[in-house]
């Protein structure tokens, strides 16, 4: 399987998890506030501190983002590119986003695709502080009520990352027993998932969130992606049982690549490690 090697030494548990109680619900993001103010009212609305959503068609400006790109100093496997401002009202096509904490603060990690004003399709890791709501648009979203998302330096990949740690309970309404993970670089996608629910008894679940990147990709459909450093949302996965029985992962998902290059599409099980992060909301089911 490819592999990147990350700056520091892996540690031995190679999925961070917090097991929680969480919902499902659909909210509005409204217009004129900043895209991470407007994600946490809508949480908030619902007793929520800490989830993830997903979306698909919005207007966003002014807009700012970064792409993956290739490490100039070394110290990191990977970095990102400059930062781009691209004028006029951009189109979002997909994402998703993990919200939770940093430095003690309200904070985003959010990827998708989308077009820009003058018609150039685009993608990448959406900045919080600099990217507005034009137009309210809505979300699908999942709030976690146990767990918090926070970002901390990770010694492996030299970041500083989000990843669940378990918080007091807020006394949201919840629906479901779930789990908030975040999977370390070097293991397959699907592989660890499914590992995961083997070792805590889940049959089926549904998958909300989904924000990270793999060491390229590979997609059932024959498609591939070659450069190794991407940005990631999942459009739609869940966990079933396979014909032997045992759980089996369904991944679709939607990428960039440090050259520009956009793919969506199912990854095929078993040959997609992830490069740096994956951070979902494993929403249990059986």
């Amino acid at each position: 399987m490819r592999s990147i090697k990350q700056p520091g030494a892996p540690r031995a548990e190679r999925i961070q998890w917090v097991e929680a109680r969480g919902r499902a619900f659909k909210f509005t993001l409204q217009a004129g506030l900043p895209l991470l103010e407007a994600a946490r009212r809508g949480f908030a609305a619902e007793g929520f501190t800490s989830g993830v959503l997903n979306f698909g068609r919005g207007t966003l400006g002014p807009f700012a983002y970064v792409m993956p790109a290739l490490s100039k100093t070394g110290e990191n496997a990977a970095f990102y590119s400059e930062t781009f401002r691209p004028k006029g009202v951009t189109r979002t096509k997909l994402g998703g986003m993990t919200l939770g904490m940093r430095d003690g603060a309200p904070f985003f990690h959010c990827h998708g695709l989308w077009t820009e004003a003058d018609g150039r399709p685009g993608g990448g890791h959406m900045l919080p502080d600099e990217t507005v709501v034009v137009e309210p648009f809505e979300v699908e979203a999942f709030g976690v009520d146990g767990a918090m998302f926070t970002a901390e330096p990770d010694p492996e990949t030299n970041f500083k990352l989000f990843g669940p740690v378990p918080a007091g309970s807020s006394g949201a309404r919840t629906t479901s027993r779930a789990f908030a993970l975040r999977l370390r670089p070097n293991q397959d996608f699907a592989f660890c998932l499914e590992a995961f629910c083997r070792e805590h008894g889940i049959s089926r679940a549904k998958i909300h969130g989904g924000v990270g990147s793999t060491i390229g990709a590979r997609f059932t459909a024959g498609g591939v992606t070659e450069p190794f450093a991407t940005e990631l949302a999942v459009t739609a996965a869940t966990i079933a049982s396979g014909p032997s029985g045992a759980p089996e992962a369904t991944l679709d998902i939607a990428l960039i690549d440090y050259t520009g290059g956009i793919a969506e599409g199912r990854l095929i099980r078993g040959d997609n490690p992830v490069l740096m992060t994956m951070e979902l909301v494993l929403e249990v089911l059986g």
